[in-house]
């Protein structure tokens, strides 16, 4: 799949999450096998960059090409100028977020939102496409509601406007991530444009992933919730797309390694106080994600500094891994 001059090394996409998807755990996907990583949301109000929290959204350092920054915000303007600043600190592509659904975005009249208005959907999109000279992909819904799932419209407005690529999640904003997504407004959007198109919602097994590409002809399959405490699923589903066999199963000891650099990568990029706090999330995620675990969960979580929490985490992994060479691939 080629996204303007970058050529994807793979079919799969790690969906950017707020709160998820910072540096070291793109990193650890794109390690995985993830074809792209963007980063998590970043407002388009240059006014808040200096946040802490935004800085760190904006450090790329270390990582693979293509870098992907995604956007937030609702005025042409202002997402325009946002681009062209993120382009000038090494952004290789810029996405603009239109599938947020949540309440303080919404609330704001971006993400999600601005799917109830293509006219301005239009401003937007022409305006970022001619201020970059990089790729411009969208990050989209099937529309505000079901009753007017209007995903096959703006993907037209997107193609129309020079976007290089979609992805979409197949729920509207007024489904949150309840139900099930439907994949047949991602059909009908491959089928009427020729820009690549990524499908995203409930993709969390390798046979998923085939059975979604082959009904909707999406040209790649975005992976979400089912990267939590799997990051190692990008290798898995790489593998049965390109052969239809499950790659070999992973050693205990390359999982355990997985999760320590993990951890490690974490508290560099965090430091002490808050490296603690956003391992104990993953460290939840993998514990619910591996067989025979067998750890007293309350005692991990309630580490309170680095030290602790990766000796008892690595002490753990080490029993683990002498009870069974190997793992299941995959999360299914």
């Amino acid at each position: 799949m080629q996204i303007g001059p970058h050529e994807l090394s793979a079919p799969t996409a790690l969906a950017p999450m707020a709160g998820v998807t910072d540096r070291p755990f793109r990193m650890l996907c794109r390690r995985l096998g993830a074809g792209v990583a963007a980063s998590e949301m970043l407002t388009a109000d240059t006014r808040l960059w200096r946040s802490r929290k935004s800085q760190r959204r904006m450090n790329h350092e270390g990582e693979p090409s293509p870098r992907i920054v995604q956007l937030a915000g609702a005025d042409p303007a202002a997402l325009a100028e946002a681009a062209r600043l993120n382009v000038d600190l090494g952004a290789e592509i810029i996405d603009i977020n239109m599938g947020c659904p949540a309440k303080k975005v919404f609330n704001r009249h971006c993400g999600s939102a601005l799917l109830a208005d293509e006219m301005l959907v239009a401003r937007i999109l022409e305006a970022v496409v001619g201020a970059v000279r990089v790729p411009v992909t969208l990050k989209m819904r099937t529309g505000v509601d079901p009753e007017h799932r209007n995903g096959v419209n703006i993907a037209r407005i997107a193609a129309a406007s020079g976007v290089s690529a979609l992805a979409v999640h197949g729920r509207t904003r007024a489904d949150h991530y309840n139900g099930e997504a439907e994949y047949a407004t991602i059909r009908d959007i491959k089928s009427a444009v020729k820009i690549p198109v990524f499908a995203n919602g409930d993709i969390d097994s390798v046979q998923k992933a085939r059975v979604v590409l082959d009904f909707t002809r999406a040209d790649g399959v975005m992976l979400g919730r089912a990267a939590h405490g799997a990051p190692w699923i990008f290798r898995d589903v790489n593998g049965f797309l390109s052969n239809g066999e499950r790659p070999a199963a992973l050693a205990r000891e390359h999982v355990r390694d997985i999760i320590a650099a993990h951890l490690t990568d974490l508290y560099d990029f965090y430091g002490e106080v808050d490296g603690v706090r956003f391992a104990r999330k993953h460290l939840g995620w993998y514990l619910a994600n591996l067989p025979g675990c067998g750890v007293d969960r309350r005692l991990l979580m309630s580490r309170e500094t680095t030290a602790t929490q990766f000796a008892c985490a690595v002490a753990w992994l080490d029993r683990w891994v002498t009870t069974n060479g190997t793992m299941a691939a995959g999360i299914d």
